[in-house]
């Protein structure tokens, strides 16, 4: 069930920036704020899409896509190659094993320069990001954004590594004729299980004073997109306007869940049995009690 997650609602909030599609894949020259909405790289882009559109027409399911959609920061940080983003469309293992012990602190340092360029012509109050990548290096993002307000959403692990290696699955097939969906999923949860363990160290053994966590469900997100965001502001202190509201209710209804279709996927299709899986999140899913979902 694919619907449109905090990030992209909050973006709707003018009072946010967020890095678009279109700008993080073509960020030169810098946006300018008279021109934001007709670049006439926004086209470009949409083409781009179009392509990929006509080769995986179930791709959107699984991800949807637009220059207009907000880019994961994954996208950002592979312009120092140093990104989980390579991980997924390639199997790489030994530049893994050199990203998962490297000291990225320099690289948020750089994707800091970057969100300063985007935002030289084209400001706004304050910048919403995403990525799960950031689970793998909460430490790094908060020596550079000492002050950042963070949304950790939460869903059933064992949902989400059967999607994520369908979803890995399928992006490699755009590189290779040899993808294996067993070995993907075998090398992702582990991936999963550790960035978890991570980011759930790194809030457990203190956060920055200024920093503010607020923990999302799945579920919740699913029962009502606009209570979930009303509290968000509640508990981050921000003011949501009605303009910001009447935004975001639009877009809701521009991009309905399975506006594409729906992402099937199995845990067996990537060799992973479900007691195993698990046993594997058993203590991440007690410390922020998440359900498990039916259909493993």
């Amino acid at each position: 069930m694919m619907a449109p997650g905090p990030a992209a609602i909050l973006a709707q909030d003018p009072a946010h920036r967020v890095p678009m599609t279109w700008e993080v894949m073509h960020p030169w020259p810098p946006p300018e704020r008279a021109t934001y909405e007709t670049d006439a790289r926004i086209a470009a882009v949409e083409k781009h899409f179009a392509g990929i559109d006509r080769l995986l027409p179930s791709f959107k399911a699984m991800h949807p896509m637009g220059a207009r959609l907000p880019q994961e920061c994954v996208a950002l940080t592979a312009h120092d190659f140093a990104s989980m983003l390579f991980s997924t469309t390639h199997h790489v293992p030994g530049y893994d094993a050199w990203l998962e012990r490297a000291d990225l602190r320099w690289v948020y340092a750089s994707h800091r320069r970057q969100l300063q360029y985007l935002q030289w012509r084209c400001p706004a109050e304050r910048w919403v990001l995403k990525s799960p990548g950031h689970l793998w290096a909460l430490d790094a993002l908060l020596a550079e954004y000492p002050d950042a307000r963070i949304v950790q959403t939460h869903r059933d692990p064992v949902k989400v590594i059967a999607s994520l290696t369908s979803l890995v699955t399928m992006l490699r097939s755009l590189a290779s004729t040899h993808v294996d969906p067993v070995a993907i999923g075998a090398e992702w949860t582990r991936r999963l299980a550790d960035g978890l363990a991570r980011a759930t160290a790194v809030r457990d053994h203190g956060l920055p004073a200024a920093c503010r966590v607020v923990d999302v469900h799945f579920a919740e997100l699913m029962r009502d997109e606009i209570a979930m965001v009303r509290r968000l502001y509640a508990e981050l202190d921000l003011e949501l306007t009605g303009d910001a509201e009447r935004r975001m209710r639009a877009f809701l209804a521009e991009n309905a869940r399975n506006k594409h279709g729906a992402h099937r996927y199995a845990l067996a299709a990537a060799g992973l049995d479900a007691p195993t899986e698990r046993h594997r999140y058993a203590a991440y899913q007690a410390r922020f009690g998440i359900a498990s979902e039916d259909g493993d």
